[in-house]
């Protein structure tokens, strides 16, 4: 009796070891979501610097630290939060100049698709066709495009 109480006991502690290992997990809801823009990463940085700074401000305040050690690891903290403030600055400026180079980007297509769109209008029916065709969607005819 005793033996066949000790055996199901450990019968139990196995598959509660086990069971994590086999069972099959559902992996978005175990995945953290993870932002991995540069923009997020340096802020996410910024966020952990500040945070360190916070701590080592109260482990000194709180006569854990020693003078010299909290001036060395406090300049060190700081001079990474510049680092990072440039950074993110930096990057800033180049979105805002990614932006204007987008922008006049899609202004030129819109023109092009403008100029495009004219020259494929069917002569015989007056068929607006879409870029490019050889031959009129609506009638049949032959388009004979002007820039050719």
């Amino acid at each position: 009796m005793l033996l066949g109480l000790i055996f199901l006991i450990a019968i139990g502690l196995a598959l509660f070891v086990i069971y994590p290992v086999l069972s099959t997990r559902d992996e978005e809801k175990s995945a953290l979501p993870v932002d991995v823009t540069p923009a997020a990463d340096l802020k996410r940085r910024r966020m952990v610097v500040y945070e360190n700074l916070q701590d080592l401000e109260f482990e000194y305040q709180a006569k854990k630290i020693a003078p010299k050690d909290y001036e060395a690891l406090r300049e060190n903290y700081r001079a990474e939060a510049a680092r990072l403030i440039v950074a993110s600055r930096e990057l800033e400026r180049g979105t805002a100049e990614d932006r204007f180079i987008e922008k006049e980007v899609a202004a030129r297509r819109a023109r092009l698709r403008e100029r495009a769109a004219e020259s494929y209008v069917c002569k015989k029916c007056g068929f607006n066709n879409p870029v490019p065709v050889k031959f009129c969607g609506n009638c049949g005819s032959p388009i004979s495009n002007p820039r050719a």
